[in-house]
């Protein structure tokens, strides 16, 4: 991949993005938190963005950030869809011992247009321990893969054999699994890490009501 941006080429790209999206100088400039006036140079060849700033575009369209720096290939229209978005797995019940990504956990796929750099999963939802939320049986919650995440998010946890969607909060050694559901069966569930094996898969960042 190149190292260096060809200025004129990376302009006459970015603005072809531009052009076939439904981007603007000042969408991409909130998104990224970039001035929307210095966005615009990008676009005019006026001045050289640095290479993070390469990357963050690039994901932000869905292309290959080499192509953007100048490389021949992949060209337009096959490097980015209209509506810049991305495929990401549907999974079901996810065991331990079984890589995330594996065919027997895929459902199918969904798109979505979450990017910024990081990976995402699409979890279809078992049971109502989430309901009071929002979250409901049969319901798909959009993921961003993480191992770590804050105290109090809703978070997609693997406890043992099987993934379960609760809110996160951790004490030293002690994992605390709190369900916010209007079913009263629904109970707090407290895990010690010296006798469980507890591993956070992601933070959920969408839900999407399955009717």
């Amino acid at each position: 991949m190149a190292q260096k941006v060809d200025r004129q080429v990376f302009a006459q790209r970015f603005a072809q993005l531009l052009a076939q999206s439904e981007e603007n100088t000042r969408t991409v400039g909130q998104k990224l938190s970039l001035d929307p006036g210095t966005v615009s140079r990008y676009a005019n060849g006026l001045i050289t963005p640095k290479l993070p700033t390469v990357y963050m575009l690039a994901d932000l369209f869905g292309v290959d950030p080499g192509w953007l720096m100048g490389e021949e290939a992949p060209a337009i229209p096959d490097a980015f869809p209209v509506n810049p978005s991305r495929k990401i797995p549907l999974l079901g019940q996810i065991a331990a011992g079984v890589p995330i990504y594996a065919e027997e956990n895929i459902e199918g796929y969904l798109w979505t247009d979450h990017n910024h750099g990081a990976e995402y999963f699409g979890l279809r939802v078992r049971g109502d321990s989430m309901n009071a939320v929002g979250i409901a049986d049969g319901d798909i919650v959009i993921v961003r893969k993480q191992d770590i995440v804050e105290d109090g998010d809703i978070a997609v946890v693997l406890v043992d054999e099987c993934a379960t969607v609760k809110r996160y909060h951790r004490e030293g050694e002690t994992i605390i699994l709190t369900p916010q559901s209007t079913d009263p069966a629904n109970q707090v569930q407290v895990y010690s890490l010296k006798d469980h094996m507890v591993k956070v898969l992601g933070r959920v960042v969408e839900n999407r009501k399955m009717f």
